[in-house]
């Protein structure tokens, strides 16, 4: 046999991820309105308002250009997504509670579940604030059932300490655990083998495939390739003449479900990063409001990445990418460190003005670089 088959045959990798992580946690805060639609998004929780009256915003009440951070599976149920204009999500489900963001709660229930996580599996990689990989090869118990043993621990263990549900993938490594955990959502645990692969992972859209973005997609469908089916089917060289040879070389290995990535339980980072792609193109002026809301977002979220990792940034730097797929990208270095909202909103507001404004924008993204410890 194959060393390498083998080798990953034995090998246990869990992708662990909330299931609609801000929103479980305001359902915590408010459960009379579990089993109901509710988005968050707007703005940031500044104190305890009408809300703790029990006295809802209803999104058809809602009136600006913010998006939609997150929503319950109610409320998905009408089409409402992340990232989505909460004027087009009043559309679809006009009855829905609109809820402001609260990240201090939001770091510290990420916290409690990667504690429960640790527990079970030492070798743990932080994704985000909603999502982490674990090694369950050499853990206790990892390699029973396939490890669905310690991911149904995991699981069980992370609902009674904290009141939020997770969805679990294993895999023999993590492209599959990361495909494996979006299969069965909410609360599911689903394990996915290589001979799994023409049934449950060749029949995906394209865009399933973390790596593969709308930019991607779209030349992918250009080219008539719709599914990873459709890609694991081309010949090798082919991808590498139409994508390059790295990217090329990468669709034909991940289309095959061959990911040799190992779980990194640290590293120091080089930058720490958010950006987000429009549903639609935004104008520099007339969509300035959303624009600036969004902005905003970004940085409350690139600042509340380095608090909760303890970094200070001392470049601050934008993206942006235009209608015509050109990036540019600005970046400004402070004479201090930061790590607040306000003072990266303030550099990044700089980084903005040095930068063309004269066509509609696909993505923005904030970037806080030259990391050191706050200590």
């Amino acid at each position: 046999m194959n060393a390498s088959l083998d080798a990953a045959r034995l090998r246990r990798v869990a992708h662990i991820d909330m299931d609609a992580f801000y929103a479980s946690v305001e359902l915590l805060r408010y459960p009379q309105l579990r089993g109901t639609a509710v988005v968050i998004g707007g703005g940031r929780r500044r104190a305890e308002g009408a809300e703790a009256r029990g006295e809802f915003r209803r999104l058809r009440d809602y009136a600006g250009r913010g998006v939609v951070t997150t929503a319950t599976y109610e409320a998905r149920a009408f089409g409402v997504h992340s990232g989505m204009g909460l004027m087009k999500a009043a559309k679809l489900c006009p009855d829905a509670i609109l809820l402001p963001m609260d990240f201090e709660q939001y770091h510290h229930f990420s916290r409690r579940f990667k504690e429960v996580v640790l527990r079970h599996a030492p070798r743990m990689q932080d994704r985000g604030i909603d999502e982490v990989y674990a090694e369950l090869t050499d853990a206790p118990d990892g390699l029973l059932a396939s490890g669905r043993v310690v991911a149904e621990r995991i699981q069980r263990e992370v609902e009674a300490e904290t009141g939020l549900t997770c969805s679990i993938g294993v895999a023999p490594n993590k492209l599959l655990a990361k495909l494996a955990s979006e299969m069965n959502k909410p609360r599911g645990i689903t394990i996915l083998e290589h001979a799994d692969l023409a049934e449950k992972v060749w029949p995906l859209a394209c865009r399933k495939l973390n790596g593969i973005g709308p930019k991607a997609s779209e030349r992918l469908a250009a080219l008539a390739l719709h599914t990873l089916g459709d890609i694991a089917r081309c010949d090798l060289s082919w991808l590498r003449e139409r994508f390059g040879d790295s990217f090329g070389a990468w669709l034909h290995e991940s289309a095959q479900g061959r990911d040799d990535r190992p779980v990194v339980t640290y590293h120091e980072p080089v930058s720490m990063s958010r950006e987000t792609t429009f549903e639609r193109d935004l104008h520099a002026v007339h969509d300035r409001a959303q624009l600036s809301t969004l902005f905003t977002s970004l940085c409350a979220r690139v600042a509340g990445d380095l608090q909760q990792d303890g970094y200070l940034a001392r470049t601050v730097a934008i993206k942006l990418r235009y209608d015509n797929f050109r990036t540019i990208t600005r970046a400004l270095t402070l004479p201090t460190p930061v790590a607040d909202a306000t003072a990266i909103r303030q550099a990044a507001g700089q980084c903005l003005k040095r930068a063309p404004l004269d066509r509609r924008l696909r993505l923005l993204g904030v970037r806080a670089a030259g990391l050191c410890r706050t200590a």
